[in-house]
């Protein structure tokens, strides 16, 4: 559906694109992903609460700090936005809701759960074939949650992300359809190609670190975090090392322009930016809550995590900048 106008005998007056109909797909849709928002935010409520349920006795959750405090209240907002993102998708109202006001919240969950839907599967593969620590000798030797805690929340994320993408595709297509029609078309001008140029280099750099981390490299890390290592953190940081590649990949390819379809390189630069701005950020957010000196984020670990992190923020830029000429187109 498209932007139409009513015509009067005196003007023309545009009439705004409808909420895609309802539809039995998108009533799933919706009602799965508010019920895989259920068990996430009884988990961070019972915390934020004081309830000590999945963590075990020696989690460093349990400190008298106030960062996982804040850190729970925070994450408990992030995931109830899911609430109202679904509702934008799926009611007339949400067709009104600000392009930026939309489109922020989006972008940062497309970052934070796309390398959850990459990695915890890969984790729970080789967990299966047994390339991997015993979840529960783990626990007892590094207590932080009870094993179960991650499948019930990663599978949760999972089915969120599942269900948002299969809401938005439909709603973006109604709304900015007409950003990503045709060809990528001309390249973007020379400052944005220098941001682009910058994006991919700071992606590989990055990138090289968490591959060389992904296959048992050890430069870089501490004593403590080497001897965590397995098959399975090994399949994080490879996620990690993937996203930020495909974000530079993404932003250098937007600059360039070309006759590809418009609509994959824009995915494909979303999801890559997204996902190493997001992931970048949060690293960077935990490793400032470490207070164990044996679990202390080395320098270049964090100059890592901050390469990651304007990766993606440079990338997004490149983004927005060719969002941008198709609009003025």
């Amino acid at each position: 559906m498209t932007t139409r106008a009513v015509h009067t005998s005196e003007k023309t007056y545009p009439v705004r694109p409808s909420a895609p109909g309802p539809g039995t797909a998108r009533g799933v849709l919706r009602a799965a992903a508010l019920a895989a928002t259920v068990p996430y935010l009884c988990l961070k409520g019972a915390w934020v609460a004081g309830s000590r349920i999945g963590i075990p006795d020696g989690s460093v959750l349990l400190g008298t700090g106030m960062f996982f405090k804040v850190a729970n209240a925070v994450t408990l907002v992030m995931d109830a936005a899911v609430i109202v993102l679904v509702l934008v998708f799926t009611r007339p109202w949400g067709m009104r809701v600000p392009s930026w006001l939309l489109t922020v919240p989006v972008f940062i969950a497309t970052g934070l759960l796309v390398p959850i839907v990459v990695a915890f599967p890969a984790q729970l593969l080789l967990g299966a074939v047994g390339l991997g620590p015993d979840a529960a000798a783990q626990a007892a030797k590094e207590p932080f949650l009870d094993p179960w805690v991650f499948n019930v929340v990663y599978s949760g994320f999972i089915v969120q992300a599942i269900t948002l993408a299969g809401l938005f595709v439909p709603y973006a297509r109604e709304r900015w359809g007409s950003r990503w029609q045709g060809v990528q078309g001309e390249r973007l001008p020379s400052p944005t190609g220098v941001v682009a140029g910058a994006a991919a280099v700071l992606a590989v750099a990055a990138a090289a670190m968490h591959l060389t981390w992904a296959f048992g490299g050890t430069v870089g890390l501490s004593a403590s975090q080497i001897s965590q290592f397995s098959p399975q953190t090994g399949a994080v940081f490879a996620t990690h090392g993937i996203c930020l590649l495909v974000a530079g990949a993404g932003a250098v390819n937007l600059a360039r322009g070309g006759a590809r379809q418009a609509r994959w390189a824009l995915a494909v630069a979303w999801i890559g930016s997204a996902a190493a701005a997001g992931w970048g950020l949060w690293l960077l957010i935990s490793s400032m809550g470490t207070t164990d000196p044996a679990k202390e984020v080395t320098t270049v670990m964090v100059l890592t995590y901050a390469g990651q992190m304007i990766t993606g923020l440079l990338a997004a830029v490149v983004l927005t900048r060719f969002l941008g000429s198709r609009r003025t187109a």
